[in-house]
């Protein structure tokens, strides 16, 4: 099957965009005037609906099985909730899981870049499912995280390996409800967190530098799903603050021509064009989503200001030692890590947070875990005799 013609490729592109909710004009797209989160949700819509139609039949089968889970309002706690990270394995059904709760995001979720360390957090009092994060690793160029650390490019080449990125972040409902996100941001910052990275990338050789580092998890940043993001505000310990907002992204991507396009650009572009030059360890092939669809844009003559969809995230970054920024930018040899074990936090967060939530707003208890299904079971429709 030969690959789609420029033409073709061009008409499919606006189109995608268009249908989406998307304004384009010469060659940009235009967002809304002071656009809210129920606009850029609108405009994650369709490219939601093709993640799950493509991620969705490996997980529909056990949806009976995963919804367990799901707490019920009724099961909550709140003085007997008791997080616990559960590191994810391949192939495992907490991978299932994992994959299943991030089918309802308001946003497609990527599967990370390179390195990858996966997380559910448990409630032990009731063994439902708290929330989750994931982290990746970070992408090289980010001018507010580069200027905010302040290093060169030759301490940013050797120490961008202690750094991950939370590509995923969140609680689920009803945890959702009593500020459970805070609770998942403050978790990525706890000593098993930085433990489960050791354990599983000591001794190993770098890919690109044939280096092997000690495996200090120092920075972790992330990105908010959709503008402005209330989860990270305020989250601090005896006055030593975890996220820090660093400005926001430009608004570019590739998620808004992941909505079923992207099959035919990939195969124009493999067809039509050369993958740029990169090190010869990351393989052949192009380098990434955003590779393969500069490529197509350039190639078929439309500008390559599309990958500007105009959501602009709010970035942010958390430290995990007292001398994380000096040891990023080789001023010191060590990073002076914080001592927040999973415990220790979890008690700070019911304290500042929870039990205050509960008790303003019990409406969390009336949630039913039904409302979290995807795949709704097909009615019986039952024949009377006669």
């Amino acid at each position: 099957m030969s690959a789609p013609s420029a033409e073709h490729m061009r008409t499919a592109i606006i189109q995608a965009l268009r249908k989406q909710g998307y304004r384009v004009k010469n060659g940009v797209i235009l967002m809304p005037e002071d656009p809210s989160k129920d606009d850029f949700r609108a405009l994650n819509t369709l490219a939601t609906q093709k993640k799950l139609e493509k991620s969705g039949p490996g997980v529909k089968p056990y949806e009976d099985r995963l919804i367990q889970y799901i707490a019920n309002g009724h099961e909550v706690v709140p003085r007997s909730i008791s997080p616990k990270i559960v590191p994810v394995e391949p192939e495992s059904e907490h991978e299932l899981l994992f994959r299943y709760a991030c089918l309802h995001w308001s946003i497609p979720v990527s599967a990370g870049y390179g390195r990858r360390l996966r997380f559910l957090v448990i409630d032990e009092s009731n063994g439902r499912l708290i929330g989750l994060f994931g982290l990746g690793d970070p992408v090289y160029s980010m001018q507010a995280r580069d200027r905010w650390i302040g290093w060169d490019k030759e301490w940013k080449a050797k120490n961008l390996y202690h750094m991950m990125d939370a590509y995923v972040l969140g609680a689920v409902p009803p945890y959702s409800f009593l500020l459970g996100g805070k609770l998942i941001a403050m978790l990525v910052c706890s000593n098993e967190v930085r433990n489960a990275f050791r354990k599983k990338y000591n001794g190993q050789e770098s890919l690109i530098r044939k280096e092997t580092r000690p495996p200090y998890l120092v920075l972790v940043t992330t990105t908010s799903a959709l503008g402005r993001s209330s989860i990270y505000n305020r989250v601090s310990v005896n006055g030593q603050k975890y996220w820090t907002s660093l400005g926001f992204t430009q608004g570019s991507g590739e998620f808004h021509f992941s909505n079923g396009v992207y099959d035919d650009i990939r195969a124009y572009v493999e067809e039509h064009c050369e993958p740029t030059a990169k090190h010869a360890a990351w393989g052949s092939g192009f380098r990434n989503k955003r590779e393969v669809i500069r490529k197509c844009l350039s190639k078929i003559g439309l500008s390559a200001d599309l990958i500007y969809h105009g959501i602009r995230r709010e970035i942010f970054a958390a430290p995990l030692g007292r001398q994380a920024i000096p040891f990023l930018r080789g001023e010191v040899s060590r990073p002076c890590f914080y001592d927040w074990s999973a415990s220790d936090l979890a008690e700070l967060f019911a304290e500042r947070w929870l039990y205050g939530r509960a008790e303003r707003m019990p409406g969390y208890r009336e949630y039913d875990r039904e409302q979290y299904r995807i795949w709704p079971p097909k009615r019986t429709i039952m024949k009377g005799r006669g």
